[in-house]
């Protein structure tokens, strides 16, 4: 069986502060030639974006892809939503959980997997202020023991 090597692109941390992160999903992202390349770069910014489905399809919208310098007239718009890809039943299942449960749909990471662009999705659930009050003060608690 062939090893499959995941290699970090970009990771969304503001997520996990703002987030309670319930499931996370594979998805694959379509994107253009010279996107490709500054993906390859590293340009990527995650930090604002979620996604939304529409038509029974699912995009992922505020993702910041930095035009590729070498790429004259064929870059394109650096915020322009991109289709992921998943399938049908996948999209339809995660549709349910958003309208029904009150979830979000928001991008972690971008990753390579072999040689293919993914991005790992996560339903999740919005944190209060008290509770973002509550995990800094765990933080804090465990760096205090651990300096001791």
């Amino acid at each position: 069986m062939k090893q499959t090597e995941k290699a970090a692109i970009a990771k969304n941390r503001a997520a996990y502060h703002e987030y309670f992160i319930e499931e996370t999903y594979e998805a694959g992202i379509v994107l253009n030639g010279t996107e490709v390349k500054s993906v390859r770069q590293g340009t990527v910014n995650l930090k604002d974006s979620f996604c939304n489905i529409k038509n029974g399809e699912i995009y992922v919208i505020g993702m910041h892809i930095s035009p590729y310098e070498k790429g004259n007239i064929f870059n394109k718009d650096p915020k322009r939503d991109r289709k992921l890809l998943m399938h049908k039943r996948e999209i339809m299942r995660l549709y349910g959980k958003i309208k029904q449960d009150g979830l979000t749909l928001i991008p972690l990471s971008l990753y390579f997997k072999d040689s293919r662009v993914k991005v790992e999705l996560a339903l999740a659930r919005g944190k209060k202020l008290h509770d973002k009050r509550e995990d800094a003060a765990k933080k804090e608690a465990l760096r205090e023991i651990r300096t001791r």
